[in-house]
């Protein structure tokens, strides 16, 4: 086994290991949606146990293959050159066994045919193959080389035994050999190719090597279609490409030889050889799908008929008087050409692959384009006999030979559009083809029959698309998958860009023509362009992705290098010109074959659909319906043409009546067909009879319930009818969304979905009714049924609602109705299944969970997910989550195995909800994660992780039965600890993915720690048990705190900036950031703690500020994290900038509140005003539209509400006592209060139970109360602003104890607490002023001077001005830098300033005004201040003259200097203060001119 199981890893790549796997994983998937409608239930036991096993082993196998692939991968390379090399002497052995013994041995199976399509199919793999090898050795991926090269071995050895078969079934030995010799060729040069590659990989710039490696990917090219060309009549259709080519060059002469007959006969030759080449390219398109002898006969009969059409082309174009008519019937000679070697080369391709995608459409379409050409080549040389062209509908029947293939890419309701719009255009030029037949207008008569032709187009690809739609939409059918390209658009354009540049360069063209060609190959590269872009977005493959980015830039660059020459020749047609053009046409070409070649890769390819019988008979009336159409119209204009040339023949008018009468008749019942067969319609009236009559059913067995007569079912177990229902209920929630796709868009698959979804619900009841009937608990019976009732009735609900969509994507009033139908539906679902698992878990039943879990992995395996709506970022963010949460419910397991093993089961349905969230976020983060290895890790370990949290729930189980086991406990114990590993290891792989983002998810669980350890030591501070454990003040933390808060600020600077650079700094960013907010949180509680128990609601002011610093660098963390590596526009980098301000104002709130903590006047203010910003903070989060991580009952919000009216109470009690106590006491409950309400209302509004209108207005009435809560703060502190300052500025009388220096001091505090209050009471005055109309808002004129344009404020901050000169001046006077006259000046300075504001709110406030009577009081504080410090200062310097002793000299000559130096000294001081008193004139005359007027009057 194990040798098997290597030798299969060595034949296969891990990636082609994974696509061989899902099969199996298909298969799984199928028996476990089959296991419900199996009605004998050991058949069905058997069955989901058969696939519980298949799927546990394809899990072993893949991880198995993981292992493998990472110790084999870089063998692949040798591998492949090594089966080649086997290929090649295989090859050679069964060479001389044809010329020795004239007779190969042919194996079973190996016909003719058969083997012939198997080699024509594979040399399209062979070639992709080696094209993706090619761009992946140019590229250098060692990784994706081995790959291609090991896909490239796979389809060679499919070729070879091709090769051998073809050569074993033919009777002609040379032929024979020819095939062994050119498959020989083929491997020889392959395993060249793959040698020259290896090389490649290790020199992965030099030219040279790559050089190579295109000459002999060539040359493997080039013997690829020798052995294509060696099948059965292959060579036959090359000789009829051969052919057609040298007769084509009979258009390349320069002169038209003259004609040889009359215009009349060369007329009706052209005509009877364009209905035979016509003809024969019908037969061409029949034998195509035959065997090859037809081929051979058909595509030899072609290229005869199209050389006798040729020579009637140039026999008509000799009978053409002028050069242009001349150029313009050679040139559509031209076209016929290229259109019929198109023809011939899709003939051969559908016959050598007929099961490739699309090639029977790219068939007709060739086949089309011979009709077209021939078509405009009869209406040029007919021109004089409008309408009478002999093929116009004969090719339009061949939409209709093939309905198992799309037309075109219009829906169904389209196509009754279409039908609609077309039959309209079609009875308008019918009733204008009568018409002018009857007028003779033969101008006007071509015109209608050209409209009629295109309507009977447009109604035939209508009628295709449509049947096609009818068949795939049966039940029965299984509907294709598009591709990731489009082979018929590359093929299209491809053939199309060809023949423009070869008009291009064909020196006959005329200057339209240049132009028209260049028109059509800029269309068609810009095409092909955004077609490698959209490819290149879909595929996951990243060689894939880059091949088709790096196509589209040779193609455009191609053309605009071809552009470049085409305008030359368009300025100046000379042959140098031309030959510059033809030379810039071959990269152009070059580059769209090799795109083409790239792109027709199977793995690129859509799956073709597979119709029933059912659904081919669904189909038959509208085919039948359109052909009547078609033969009819066809008649019609056949009579029609006969009319215009002779009018006045009656029995014609009445065949041409009949024909008319058929086409209406016909047009009408293709469109009642269409309508009747529109898809889903049939199926969803059936599946809505099914539920009703299940409903009828569940109905019955409640009231069998509620009578206590349920009857028990005997013949099957609990816990086999629990693991029925489970998975009945699960494949009904996997449907919910394609139904509700479907019903939204997609006509086609209604009528699958709706039918798979009904048939589930017959034994979802079976189950549901029998799980009731072995319960013994009455309620839990109810519930059961209850919640089966309600899945039904949504899914009746959703049914109706599908049926009203029909599909139809313009039906847009119905979606909304199917999202909520969907939405209820799935609610229904997890409703149930949360009763199911919680009844598993009771009795240590976790089947259903091991499945879950095991679905959870096995879908991260498959293909291209979803496009992602949001970023790796985000999908990491959330597995981070979950993948702790698992680690976390891991450990309580351990914890609970020993103390409480009834409760395992709820656990272990936690982990598997858990696991399947991170398995979703892991699919979808490992599409995003960049490079392609981190995801691959990232899947890998996820997978991983399953396998253990399988294993840990089956221990729950088991432990659950037999509780008092012991080693089922260490087992679990064991079990638990390897989960807890491989987390560890999914959080490595996700860290590698995006570091910067990890630490950002990192940090934010720090700060989430702190958060929750700041509510903590908040009820010790409440509780007055906060101490410091040391003897130390406040003032030993304050500058700790204040140089750490400056350090987060940097910190969050370096963190904004860090969103737009590379990940390592946004790491450091966030790591120092979360280490910063630890040490300030420290440092604060220190600081806290040191302020004692006695003063714990200043404590708690402290901490709340700490707090919201810290809840603001959460949310900053968080923006950061989403905002990282996004463009500066983005939505996220204004949340950012947003989260930011908020972190700057949180922290200058912090810095405020430090600085107030031992001012007793302010510390209550500051924590207001701080509670204030907290509420407006959370009112943010409260109105954004996150939805809560958690919901809460509406009983607990009601408690809630509670603490809103305390708080209210202590609110206005603090306003009117207005003592700081009061005040810091109502910050703390507010802020509580509020925050704990505005959660828990968005917990309750959020609650599955309550309504969305109920949620509105819960959230409307919550966010009113909170703002009228900041109103009413607001006042409070207005109040506080106003009256407790001036309370508490009453100047304290001078301590007769203190020295000189500390009474000055305490005088200047005094000055500057009384000047505060002043200016606060001046700012309510000035208000009031405002309010009351008597003061402007702004200045009443121009020449008002800046410092008064706010009227009492500005006079107030003189006022405060004066204070500050003054306590600067008491400071210095202390220190003895400055003299007490400074200091007694700057005191009277305040004094007067302070004046001069109680004039100017006495002249324009009323008397009796209570603004203006606290105004008056703050303004007697102040001077009574001032006046102490005046007394102070001056007995400091009546001190101080007491202290200085004047010594007198004795000696006559120095007493009398001395006597003249004192007078000189007084004289000097007397002229000094004369003219300081003149200075301090002029400054108040000067200053006078600016006073207010109230002042000035007053003042005279």
């Amino acid at each position: 086994l194990m040798g098997f199981f290597l030798g299969g890893v060595f034949s296969l790549s891990f990636p082609r290991l994974s696509l061989s796997l899902q099969p199996g994983s298909k298969m799984v998937t199928s028996a476990k949606s089959s296991v419900p409608t199996v009605t004998d239930q050991a058949a069905a036991m058997q069955l989901g146990q058969c696939a519980k096993n298949l799927a546990t082993c394809l899990a072993e196998l893949r991880t198995s293959a993981q292992k493998a692939h990472e110790a084999c991968g870089p063998m692949e390379i040798d591998s492949a050159l090594t089966a080649i090399q086997t290929l090649r002497s295989e090859l050679q052995d069964a060479k001389m066994t044809a010329v020795n013994i004239q007779d190969m041995l042919m194996l079973p199976g190996h016909e003719l045919e058969k083997c012939a399509q198997d080699l024509g199919s594979t040399s399209k793999s062979v070639g992709s193959s080696m094209a993706q090898l090619l761009t992946c050795a140019a590229q250098g991926n060692e990784h994706y080389t081995g790959i291609a090269a090991r896909e490239t071995a796979q389809a060679l050895k499919t070729l070879a035994q091709a090769a051998r078969g073809v050569a074993a079934s033919t009777t002609d030995p040379k032929g024979a050999a020819a095939m062994l010799d050119s498959a020989r060729d083929v491997m020889e040069g392959s395993a060249l190719l793959i040698h020259e590659a290896k090389q490649a990989l290790i020199s992965p710039g030099d030219a040279e090597s790559q050089q190579r490696l295109a000459q002999v990917a060539k040359a493997v090219s080039h013997s690829l279609n020798n052995c294509v060309n060696c099948l059965p009549g292959q060579k036959d259709v090359d000789m009829a490409l051969k052919s057609i080519g040298e007769a084509s060059k009979k258009l390349l002469i320069e002169t038209i030889p003259p004609a040889s007959k009359s215009f009349q006969e060369a007329q009706s030759e052209l005509n009877q050889t364009a209905a035979e080449l016509n003809q024969s390219a019908g037969e061409v398109v029949h034998a195509s799908r035959g065997s090859s002898s037809q081929l051979a006969v058909a595509s030899g009969k072609f290229s005869q008929d199209f050389d006798e059409f040729l020579d009637a082309g140039i026999e008509m174009a000799g009978h053409t008087q002028k050069k242009d008519d001349q150029v313009q019937v050679i040139g559509n000679l031209k076209n016929i050409s290229m259109a019929s070697s198109k023809l011939l080369l899709a003939a051969k391709s559908l016959s050598v692959d007929p099961a490739a995608a699309n090639a029977k459409n790219l068939l007709a379409a060739a086949a089309r384009a011979v009709t077209d050409s021939i078509n405009q080549l009869i209406t040029l040389c007919t021109q004089q006999a409008p309408g009478q062209k002999e093929c116009d509908n004969f090719q339009y029947k061949g939409m209709l030979d093939n309905p198992n293939e799309p037309v075109s890419d219009l829906s169904y309701f389209d196509c009754i559009e279409s039908v609609m719009e077309n039959s309209k255009v079609l009875g308008e030029s019918m009733a204008g083809i009568s018409q002018n037949c009857k007028t003779g207008d033969v101008s006007a008569f071509g015109d209608c029959v050209g409209s009629a032709s295109k309507a009977l187009c447009g109604l035939t690809e209508a009628a295709g698309q449509a049947s096609y739609l009818v068949g795939v939409s049966d039940p029965n059918s299984q509907a294709g998958h598009q591709g990731l390209v489009d082979p018929i658009q590359f093929a299209k354009a491809n053939q199309a860009i060809q023949m423009a540049c070869q008009n291009l360069v064909d020196p006959e063209s005329s200057p339209s023509q240049v132009l028209s060609a260049a028109t059509i190959v800029a269309k068609h590269t810009s095409a092909l362009c955004n077609a490698c872009r959209l490819a290149s977005s879909k595929t996951t493959n990243p060689v894939a992705k880059r091949h088709f980015v790096q196509s589209a830039k040779e193609v455009a660059n191609s053309t605009a290098n071809l552009v470049k020459t085409i305008k030359a020749l368009d300025g100046d047609f000379s042959e140098e010109n031309r030959n510059r053009c033809r030379v810039a046409t071959a990269p152009l070409i070059e580059a769209v074959e090799n795109l083409t070649t790239f792109a027709s890769n199977p793995e690129f390819a859509s799956v073709p659909a597979k119709i029933s019988t059912e659904g081919s008979a669904a189909q038959e009336p509208i085919l039948q319906s359109a052909r009547s159409m078609l033969d009819s119209s066809t008649h019609l204009l056949k009579t029609a043409r006969s009319l215009v040339i002779n009018p006045k023949d009656p029995p014609t008018w009445s065949v041409l009546a009949g024909h008319s009468r058929t086409v209406s008749d016909s047009i009408k019942s293709l469109i009642t067909a269409i309508r009747d067969k529109a898809p889903g319609q049939r199926e969803c009236d059936s599946s809505i009879d099914n539920i009703n009559k299940c409903i009828r059913d569940i109905e019955q067995a409640s009231l069998a319930a509620v009578s206590q007569n349920l009857p028990s079912r005997d013949d099957i177990s609990l816990e086999a009818l629990q693991e029925q229902l489970t998975s009945t209920v699960q494949e009904i929630g996997h449907l919910i969304d394609p139904v509700s796709t479907a019903a939204r868009g997609e006509a086609s698959q209604l009528g699958h979905k709706v039918t798979q979804l009904a048939g589930y619900f017959e034994p979802l009841i079976k189950a549901s009714v029998g799980v009731a009937s072995k319960l013994k608990d009455h309620q839990q019976q109810m519930t059961f049924l209850d919640q089966t009732k309600t899945m039904a009735e949504s899914a009746l609900q959703m049914l109706y609602a599908a049926k009203e969509g029909g599909g139809n994507p313009k039906a847009s009033h119905t979606h909304d109705a199917i999202a909520e139908a969907a939405q209820l539906m799935k609610e229904a679902v997890d409703d149930i299944m949360v009763t199911l698992n919680e009844a598993a878990s009771e009795v240590g039943m976790v089947g259903g969970m091991v499945e879950s879990i095991a679905d959870a992995m096995a879908k991260l395996d498959e293909g291209t997910p979803p496009e992602p709506e949001g970023s790796f970022v985000d999908y990491q963010t959330s597995m981070v989550k979950y993948s702790k949460a698992i680690a976390v419910t891991a450990q309580e397991m351990m914890t609970k195995s020993v103390t409480c093993p009834d409760e395992l089961g709820a656990l272990a349905s936690q982990v598997t909800v858990d696991y399947s969230q991170l398995a979703v976020q892991g699919r979808l983060a490992a599409h995003t994660a960049e490079p392609e290895e981190i995801g691959f890790q990232i899947k890998t370990r996820v997978q991983d992780l399953g396998h253990g949290c399988i294993f840990l729930v089956q221990k729950a189980g088991a432990l659950q039965i037999t509780p008092s086991d012991g080693f089922t406990k260490r087992e679990l114990i064991d079990c638990a600890r390897a989960v807890t590993e491989k987390v560890s290891l999914v959080l490595s792989a996700l860290q590698a993915g995006n570091k910067g983002t990890q630490a950002c998810i990192t940090a934010a669980t720090a700060v989430s720690g702190i958060i929750a350890d700041l509510d903590t030591t908040i009820m010790f501070a409440s509780a007055g048990t906060l101490n410091a454990e040391n003897e130390e003040s406040f003032a030993d933390h304050r500058e700790n705190i204040l140089k750490t808060a400056k350090a987060l600020v940097e910190d969050t600077k370096m963190l904004v900036s860090g969103a737009a650079s590379g990940q390592e700094k946004l790491a450091q960013a966030a790591q120092s950031s979360a280490k910063t907010i630890t040490q300030l949180t420290d440092v604060v509680k220190l600081g806290a703690a040191s302020i004692g128990s006695d003063d714990p609601e200043t404590q708690v002011v402290l901490i709340n500020a700490v707090k919201d610093v810290a809840k603001a660098l959460g949310e900053l963390i968080s923006a950061t994290k989403c905002a990282a590596g996004k463009a500066a526009d983005d939505p996220s980098m204004y949340q950012l900038k947003s989260a930011a301000k908020v972190m700057v104002t949180n922290v200058t709130s912090l810095l405020k509140t430090v600085k107030a903590v031992e001012d007793e006047a302010t510390r209550g203010t500051r924590a207001l005003e701080a509670t204030i910003e907290c509420i407006k903070q959370e009112m943010s989060v409260f109105q954004s539209r996150d939805a809560p991580n958690k919901t809460t009952t509406p009983e607990e919000f009601i408690r809630m509400t509670k603490g809103i009216t305390m708080a209210t109470a202590k609110a206005v009690a603090a306003g009117n006592s207005g003592r700081q106590e009061d005040i810091i006491h109502t910050a703390n409950v507010s802020r509580k209060a509020m925050s704990d309400m505005l959660t828990t209302c968005k917990q309750a509004a959020y609650h599955p139970e309550v309504s969305e209108e109920v949620k509105n207005r819960a959230l409307m009435f919550g966010a009113e109360c909170t703002t009228a809560y900041i109103d009413l703060l607001e006042h409070v502190l207005l109040v506080v602003y106003t009256v407790v300052p001036v309370c508490l500025a009453k100047p304290k009388q001078a301590d007769e104890t203190l020295n000189f220096e500390e009474q000055i001091l305490e005088a200047a505090k005094s000055i500057a607490a009384a000047t505060s209050a002043l200016v606060k009471s001046a700012s309510a005055a000035q208000r009031e002023l405002v309010a009351q109309g008597k003061v402007g808002s702004v200045p009443a004129n121009a020449v008002d001077d800046g410092q008064w344009s706010q009227g009492l404020i500005s006079a107030a901050r003189m006022v405060a001005a004066a204070t500050s000169n003054l306590c600067e001046a008491a400071n210095a006077s202390v220190q003895g830098h400055a003299s007490e006259e400074k200091l007694i000046s700057s005191a009277k300075q305040v004094a007067a300033s302070t004046a001069q504001l109680l004039v100017a709110c006495k002249v324009k406030a009323d008397q009796d005004s209570e603004a203006m009577r606290r105004l008056q009081i703050a303004g007697n504080a102040v001077k009574k201040a001032s006046d102490n410090l005046v007394r102070a200062a001056q007995k400091a310097a009546f001190e101080k003259s007491d202290e200085d002793n004047v010594v007198v000299k004795t000696k006559f000559v120095g007493g009398i200097a001395q006597i003249i130096a004192a007078q000189e000294e007084m004289l000097r001081k007397e002229r000094e203060l004369e003219e300081a008193r003149k200075k301090l004139a002029q400054i108040r005359q000067q200053q006078y001119k600016f006073l207010p007027s109230e002042l000035r009057e007053d003042s005279n």
